[in-house]
């Protein structure tokens, strides 16, 4: 990779590996991860809880603390910066302007004794440099952007006077404020109910095409992915597993732990020839990943070869699936299951 990249990409990790010092030994919680995102592109990381998908989302923001530490091998190339080798100073203006970042539940992340408004201006001024009155002029006019009624006096409002819903388009509007190339969301909707989760969904996605912006976003459930994504990296273990277009990856998941996902989970539009199962065992001890395919245990096509070698991510155009069974092509036919 050049410092440089390519014109259309925004976004490229490399080799990233993020781990944790603890009393027991070293807690491999990212293990060598890879994948890029084009300027105005959108990328999904989905996987279980403890895959280390939402450790990923914070070492692109370099967020991560103490006892945690991102490994020197690893690059996060940002518009041609490697932000891993970048210094605080240098952090502190790409954080906020040029990506930013909303988590899952918003009651975590705004402060309960200032207004909404306060909060969303104080972004603004931090980052745009503007004084008072415009800064609160521009939070009214981002939290209209992101659909909250009445902007002018929900402006006035504290985060408890919010509804769940309402909390999480003040938050995108926060994050929006200073007009991001990328936008990471962290698992945006998992404390919402099913409504508000496909609106917030849905106001992710008009945003993205209205302002062009990239979008990472995180999540453990494939289903919130099928209309929202182009492109899906699939998580497990510290590792990405599979990754490829997202039409591909529900048509003819190459990698079992995909496939395992995918049957494990009921799926707006899906044709199933089979019926719901969930995933047997659990995911490995970070802090002693087994030897070979990590995924190997909880693997219904596991043989000798899984269980001795790790495989790489191996090419079955359009995808890429980290499994021993796609050495010689693709695992699933393409068309073995249909969108309808």
């Amino acid at each position: 990779m050049s410092e440089n990249g390519s014109s259309s990409e925004l976004l490229r990790v490399e080799s990233l590996s993020t781990w944790f010092d603890t009393q027991k030994g070293v807690l491999r919680a990212v293990d060598g991860v890879d994948f890029e995102i084009a300027q105005g592109g959108t990328l999904a990381v989905v996987g279980e809880s403890g895959s280390g998908k939402s450790v990923t989302a914070l070492s692109v923001m370099r967020l991560v603390e103490r006892p945690g530490r991102i490994h020197p091998a690893s690059h996060i190339w940002f518009e041609g910066r490697d932000l891993a080798r970048l210094g605080e100073r240098e952090l502190g203006k790409v954080r906020g302007n040029d990506i930013a970042m909303i988590f899952q539940e918003p009651m975590t992340s705004l402060n309960p004794v200032f207004t909404v408004g306060e909060q969303i201006a104080e972004a603004v001024r931090l980052h745009q440099r503007l004084g008072r009155k415009d800064a609160l002029g521009r939070a009214v006019e981002m939290m209209r952007l992101v659909g909250i009624p009445s902007a002018e006096r929900r402006v006035k409002d504290y985060p408890h006077q919010l509804s769940g819903g309402m909390r999480q388009r003040a938050m995108i509007a926060m994050a929006l404020s200073s007009d991001p190339k990328l936008l990471i969301a962290d698992e945006p909707t998992t404390a919402l109910d099913v409504t508000v989760q496909a609106q917030i969904l849905e106001l992710m996605k008009e945003l993205r095409e209205r302002l062009g912006m990239a979008i990472l976003l995180i999540t453990h459930d494939l289903g919130v992915v099928a209309e929202m994504v182009d492109e899906v990296a699939v998580m497990y273990a510290g590792r990405i597993v599979e990754r490829g277009p997202v039409s591909e990856i529900f048509s003819s998941p190459q990698h079992p732990y995909t496939e395992a996902l995918l049957d494990s989970i009921p799926l707006l539009g899906m044709r199933y020839s089979k019926p719901l199962k969930a995933i047997r065992g659990v995911v490995p001890n970070p802090l002693d990943w087994p030897p070979g395919c990590r995924f190997a245990p909880r693997c219904d096509y596991f043989f000798d070869k899984c269980v001795a070698y790790d495989p790489p991510l191996l090419s079955v155009p359009p995808q890429e699936s980290a499994c021993w069974l796609c050495e010689d092509g693709r695992r699933i036919p393409r068309t073995d299951q249909v969108l309808a």
